[in-house]
């Protein structure tokens, strides 16, 4: 009888329209925000030049997808327009296909109609924060266009997702979540469904950590993991810093996350992600 570890993976390969990617060593997405309220600074991005520059950039050091957000989802942002989303998404997604034509491109929304459209310029995978909760298309969407889903945890909406912060068991009850979303996917024939916690969305600092401890626990679900801890508040509250002096902290905890079972690390700083991976496959722990 095969192991369960054996099993998890075997799943780890993504079909992204007929390309095959192989995931089973760790990859890096790389965030390119084009909002003007990024909660990192400097990873805002609104010109043609600094999206060009700033996705060339990704790319030559190493990161294998790049995650388009037109959208903040910082705690308390400001709830945009989907005619906003749109331009600054779909937009974006066009420009940086037709320069980079072999790049992945990945949509972070929640938004089906941005999923949509975005897919239709070029974007390969979509990257839901609210797992199909904030819009009741979004599965059938997704399944439409048969294309790599992420799934991520999230109570409320990002205006609100700081007053829903109370688990019995959160770790328990987030497992519970993904298992739910995943039996609905694949009853529609969602086939590439990777599963990401949501650090930092509706979970205190402590809930965070507890999470990260226990992140090996999600692999029961035997879908890909991908973690979001770049520079993060759970990193520069407890370090008693700011998010641009937290590249060392989000470097250490990355390395945690990998040790921990995650396939994808969806970073600000892709170099130094990479470079983690590759320490990380010489140890092979």
């Amino acid at each position: 009888m095969k192991s369960d570890s054996y099993i998890y993976r075997q799943t780890k390969i993504l079909n992204i329209r007929g390309q095959l990617m192989d995931i089973s060593t760790p990859r890096v997405m790389g965030i390119l925000n084009v909002t003007p309220d990024s909660f990192f600074e400097e990873n805002r991005f609104t010109t043609e030049t600094a999206i060009l520059a700033q996705t060339e950039k990704m790319l030559i050091e190493g990161a294998s997808i790049i995650d388009i957000g037109g959208y903040s989802s910082r705690p308390e942002a400001e709830d945009i327009s989907i005619e906003e989303e749109l331009s600054r998404t779909v937009n974006a997604v066009k420009l940086i296909a037709k320069r980079f034509p072999n790049a992945i491109l990945s949509v972070d929304t929640f938004r089906s109609e941005v999923a949509r459209q975005a897919f239709f310029e070029g974007a390969s995978i979509i990257n839901d924060i609210s797992g199909g909760e904030l819009d009741a298309k979004m599965f059938s969407t997704v399944a439409s266009l048969n294309i790599p889903y992420i799934i991520m945890h999230m109570r409320g909406t990002p205006q609100t997702m700081k007053t829903h912060t109370v688990y019995e068991n959160i770790v328990k009850e987030i497992t519970e979540y993904f298992q739910q979303k995943i039996s609905v996917l694949q009853n529609i024939s969602i086939k590439d469904i990777l599963i990401d916690p949501g650090f930092g969305f509706a979970k205190t600092t402590e809930q965070n950590f507890q999470l990260l401890s226990h992140l090996d626990h999600f692999k029961i679900l035997r879908a890909p993991i991908l973690v979001g801890l770049s520079r993060k508040s759970m990193i520069w509250k407890t370090l008693e810093t700011e998010p641009p002096d937290v590249l060392n902290g989000t470097t250490a905890l990355n390395m945690v996350a990998l040790i921990k079972g995650a396939s994808i690390l969806r970073v600000h700083d892709v170099r130094e992600a990479v470079e983690v991976i590759k320490l990380y496959s010489v140890i092979n722990i």
